[in-house]
């Protein structure tokens, strides 16, 4: 009940919310990525899964970050509209995609604080999709209402 009031999108300091988990969560990023990037040869490789090169990694960063900047400024002009629930669902992929990494043997065994910042890019990431979702479900509760 408390973690959905937290993430509720119609909620007078929601703004606020999503900013601060925003500002975490690209902070989260940056440091998750830049170790990606910087240290690329030092996380394992999928034996299965195509593996992205350094360069897209880079990259990536930056296309999710845009997304989130454009939802982020969506919600906070428009409020909770269903193109903030899209943006902000396509940046949570940028924590999401983290799973990944455990998709490849020997990721467990990454250092403690390489382990840290993934994890809590995931987290970042289930937030901001929950978020999201919450803005999509409002949506649909405010067309359900106004029938």
């Amino acid at each position: 009940m408390a973690a959905t009031h937290l993430l509720d999108p119609t909620h007078p300091r929601a703004t606020q919310r999503l900013l601060a988990l925003f500002a975490v969560a690209a902070l989260v990023s940056v440091v998750h990525y830049v170790d990606n990037v910087a240290n690329y040869s030092d996380y394992p490789l999928s034996g299965t899964l195509p593996d992205p090169s350094a360069a897209l990694i880079a990259v990536a960063w930056f296309a999710f970050t845009a997304l989130g900047i454009a939802g982020v400024l969506e919600f906070r002009r428009r409020g909770p509209t269903p193109r903030a629930a899209l943006l902000l669902g396509g940046y949570s992929g940028s924590g999401l995609i983290g799973i990944l990494h455990y998709s490849a043997a020997g990721a467990t065994s990454m250092p403690w604080w390489r382990q840290l910042h993934i994890v809590a890019d995931i987290v970042c990431g289930l937030l901001i999709f929950a978020f999201a979702l919450a803005i999509a479900r409002s949506q649909t509760s405010a067309s359900t209402v106004s029938r």
